[in-house]
């Protein structure tokens, strides 16, 4: 009996090794399963529109980029038409599409299209634009907002002299009369730009140095809906027509977004400004579009924050594709961007000042642009 027994267990231990062996085979093989499911899995790309020279770079950057994976892409613009957008992504949905890139043209519009997406199992990346109010975004992969926000602001400081470009204190004085713009107040990235360039621009307001001659300082009377050039120009035009009479004039004006530059300094041509008498007053920017780069050659507009989005369209693919792939993306940043509803994991990367005298140097030696193209 004694020797049964023994025999019995013996056999349960072997049995029961088998069958943890066949387990951990299967296991292994449903992962390599899963990893070789990825090959050709169809990933939704979302951008807000093409009359952004930007959004074409970011979409055709993540469609070159994902398909060198082997992945099918389906690449939408939505020409800042919410519904369209909405309807974008339902399709996408249908479509059978195992991974969402979105960058939403309105952060709060598209929660019933997440919750479709998370019922259906496809993870979701918010691509430069945080996602807002919904449990269903996954991951973020920008840039350091707050920081372009400061530059802008320090470069703004460095064209009046206010500062020197090494960040010293520079040789001017003011007071200076500065406008102040920022972006869509439906982009939680406008509020990030916007808080940075006050972080540093509102000391220079307090002692006097800068004034808002316009008394317009608060966010939301400064935003420009759905960073429209047009609105813009119209703003800076009435600022112009209310503010700046009896020879007043505007030294500097603090725009988030290269596409709104230009349309300030239109308004600002059609002022009298630009000329050899009244030159242009200093005028910031972001994204280095290619007519606001020839701009600052040209010493129209002063400044532009380059993002190179070769650079966060390939952060998004590596994080697609560890996700895809059941793997945890790399990200640095678990606190600061919080949608409403949770803190989204985030990979921030970094920007640079551009102006005149370094343009070469950035973008042309870069290859973010030919030298042939700037003229």
């Amino acid at each position: 009996m004694r020797f049964s027994r023994m025999g019995a267990i013996a056999s349960a231990v072997v049995l029961t090794a088998a069958l943890t062996a066949c387990g951990s085979s299967e296991k292994t093989a449903d992962k390599q399963a899963s990893a070789g499911d990825t090959k050709g899995a169809l990933i939704g790309v979302t951008m807000p529109t093409k009359s952004s020279e930007r959004w074409i770079s970011d979409g055709d950057n993540l469609k070159k980029q994902l398909e060198a994976l082997g992945y099918q892409v389906d690449l939408q613009y939505a020409e800042n038409d919410i519904p369209t957008q909405t309807q974008q992504l339902d399709n996408q949905i249908t479509k059978g599409a195992k991974l969402l890139i979105i960058a939403s043209i309105d952060g709060t519009a598209i929660t019933t299209q997440l919750e479709n997406a998370k019922a259906n199992k496809i993870p979701v990346i918010a691509y430069d634009r945080l996602i807002r109010n919904s449990p269903n975004v996954d991951y973020y992969a920008t840039f350091d907002n707050f920081k372009v926000g400061v530059q802008q602001a320090t470069s703004l400081l460095t064209g009046l002299k206010v500062l020197n470009a090494d960040g010293s204190k520079g040789s001017a004085k003011g007071p200076f009369n500065i406008e102040l713009f920022a972006g869509s107040p439906d982009d939680n990235n406008a509020t990030f730009f916007f808080n940075g360039a006050m972080s540093i621009l509102k000391p220079y307001i307090d002692n006097k140095t800068l004034t808002v001659k316009s008394g317009q300082t608060d966010f939301k009377t400064v935003a420009i809906l759905r960073w429209d050039p047009a609105t813009a120009q119209k703003r800076m035009e009435d600022l112009l027509t209310s503010t700046y009479k009896g020879g007043a004039k505007v030294d500097g004006v603090l725009s988030p977004y290269d596409g709104l530059s230009i349309g300030i300094l239109s308004a600002l041509k059609s002022n009298g400004y630009g000329t050899s008498a009244q030159k242009y007053p200093v005028v910031t920017g972001q994204d280095a579009e290619l007519a606001s780069v020839k701009s600052i050659i040209a010493g129209e507009q002063y400044s532009t924050i380059y993002k190179d989005t070769r650079e966060l369209a390939k952060t998004t693919v590596t994080m697609a594709d560890a996700v895809l792939k059941g793997q945890t993306p790399q990200v640095n940043n678990t606190t600061d961007y919080d949608n409403g509803n949770k803190v989204v994991p985030s990979m921030l990367l970094q920007s640079v000042i551009v102006d005149k005298t370094n343009y070469q140097k950035v973008l042309v030696d870069g290859g973010y642009y030919t030298q042939a193209q700037l003229g």
